[in-house]
């Protein structure tokens, strides 16, 4: 809500005294204890605007602040930034992460490269960045594994208390396909099939804990009908077989799927998120079908070691929803089935929190367990 005209009146006052007592270089130069100090002194002097001592003191620290921002990010990156990406190269989180790398660079004024650490489903990686020092020069490019890890086996990093989040890039639903020949066109269709069978019915995803594999069973707890999981090696073999018609159905991310689906070589029955995708606007959502807590986003975001300085976790977040603002990245995700998110920091935190919760209910109900 925009400040009254009488608070930015003090706000320019509380400026103006620091400067004064200070000076612009030396301001330029002070760490924020220094400037907090010199507001302090203002305050208990009994100088200021007339705005109570605890007022203007706010107002001359949130000053200050604001007046030391630019400096101290200027001084950050001064060196080549390392996205870590903890997955093999050539999936869809590496691509994503190389794209916005990319753009990166001029915004920030250093080189950012993109080294992937794959292995021990991701684990590697987000703990080879938890361990990380806080400076600002070794960030990880998170999704599913940063959440579902922690319910399926020990880790030695925590998702929360190890990392502070930064922006979450983009998400991507999760879409429900079956092969034409089985003669489904909707869910309802889907589940009758299943019910005929009586567990005799497969549905294919892309691995053990895998999304695909998440959205699966969640249907399952929620229709309560009875298939058989197909797990693959990753997404692509479990598309190949739904499209040779080796399996009945597939949840899969919906992202390198859209072409089938736009060729009718596969039928889309439903998406996992709360909206409907924007690539895919026809296929109706699951929350839609009868089941409005269903939901399940695959996510890509931006984390840096815990204790990494407000002001670089700031910046990142302000180049990465400039990048994200771009409208050729933005048509070329979306196109490709990615939902670009952007906002602040809190919107990642609050995604993390939630599906820590959720996966950890859903896999001690399933049983669920990794390869």
């Amino acid at each position: 809500m925009p400040i009254g005209a009488e608070r930015q009146e003090a706000v320019g006052e509380a400026i103006g005294q620091v400067r004064a007592l200070i000076g612009d270089r030396a301001l330029d130069r002070a760490t924020p204890g220094r400037v907090l100090g010199v507001v302090k002194g203002l305050v208990e002097g009994g100088q200021g605007t007339g705005w109570g001592r605890r007022h203007l003191m706010g107002l001359g620290a949130a000053a200050a602040i604001s007046a030391l921002a630019r400096p101290a990010l200027a001084a950050w990156p001064d060196r080549p930034v390392r996205l870590v990406v903890p997955l093999a190269a050539g999936g869809s989180v590496d691509l994503l992460t190389r794209q916005v790398a990319e753009r990166l660079q001029p915004r920030l004024g250093a080189p950012v490269v993109v080294e992937n650490r794959g292995g021990a489903a991701g684990n590697i990686g987000i703990d080879l960045v938890a361990r990380a020092a806080p400076d600002g020069y070794t960030v990880l490019v998170a999704s599913d594994a940063l959440t579902v890890n922690p319910a399926l086996q020990p880790v030695p990093w925590d998702a929360q208390r190890s990392f502070v989040p930064s922006v979450l890039l983009c998400r991507a639903p999760q879409v429900l396909l079956a092969h034409p020949s089985l003669g489904v066109r909707d869910l309802d269709g889907l589940l009758a099939e299943a019910e005929r069978r009586d567990g005799r019915l497969n549905i294919a995803s892309p691995g053990n804990a895998s999304s695909g594999h998440l959205a699966g069973a969640l249907m399952q707890v929620m229709t309560r009908r009875r298939w058989t999981h197909v797990p693959y090696r990753g997404g692509g073999p479990a598309v190949s077989d739904a499209l040779a018609g080796h399996v009945d159905a597939v949840w899969v991310t919906a992202a390198p799927v859209v072409p089938h689906i736009r060729s009718g070589a596969l039928v889309p029955l439903a998406v996992s998120t709360r909206e409907r995708a924007r690539a895919l606007p026809d296929v109706p959502t699951m929350a839609e079908l009868g089941y409005p807590d269903f939901e399940v986003t695959n996510w890509e975001g931006v984390l840096f070691p815990a204790g990494t300085p407000a002001e670089v976790v700031a910046g990142m977040n302000a180049a990465c929803n400039a990048v994200l603002e771009e409208p050729a990245l933005r048509a070329r995700l979306e196109d490709a089935g990615f939902e670009t998110v952007g906002g602040p920091p809190e919107v990642l935190a609050a995604l993390i929190e939630g599906n820590l919760r959720r996966w950890a209910g859903l896999i001690r109900e399933t049983g669920i367990r990794a390869d």
